[in-house]
């Protein structure tokens, strides 16, 4: 299993967030050639990391990876807004709306505990976004 770089992980959110972005668009944003985009999408397609358009990502990460569920509480009406940026984290697996005291509930996956760290911090630095409770878990039962 290919282990992604922040250009890949850069890459893989902008292509969820818009599977038919052109490749010249892509670079453009990442602010790199289109050769490095084109190279870089053909090796995680062809690593298995990009399973298909719209994107697909590999769900699967290493014993070691950490596996968590985050509970998210939005402002006011900022939910679609909040959604579409959560959206583009790439360590966001699913993503759910709920009932109750939360909005939204995410399954996030990291291959450490200072990426996963990372993630929680992009993750709460998300403009609507004004609490949330999260919870690693440890083993299946």
């Amino acid at each position: 299993m290919q282990i992604l770089d922040d250009l890949d992980r850069r890459l893989v959110a902008i292509l969820r967030e818009d599977g038919r972005a052109p490749i010249s668009k892509l670079a453009t944003i990442l602010g790199v050639t289109r050769a490095t985009v084109q190279a870089r999408l053909d090796k995680l397609i062809d690593s298995g990391a990009v399973l298909g358009f719209t994107i697909r990502a590999r769900q699967e990460h290493g014993p070691d990876g950490v596996h968590a569920v985050m509970m998210i509480e939005v402002s006011g009406h900022s939910t679609s807004a909040v959604i579409r940026r959560l959206r583009g984290v790439p360590e966001l697996r699913q993503l759910h709306s709920t009932n109750g005291k939360w909005d939204l509930v995410a399954q996030l996956t990291a291959d450490s505990l200072p990426e996963f760290d990372r993630v929680l911090r992009v993750v709460r630095q998300i403009e609507g976004i004004t609490n949330s409770e999260t919870s690693i878990l440890l083993s299946s039962v």
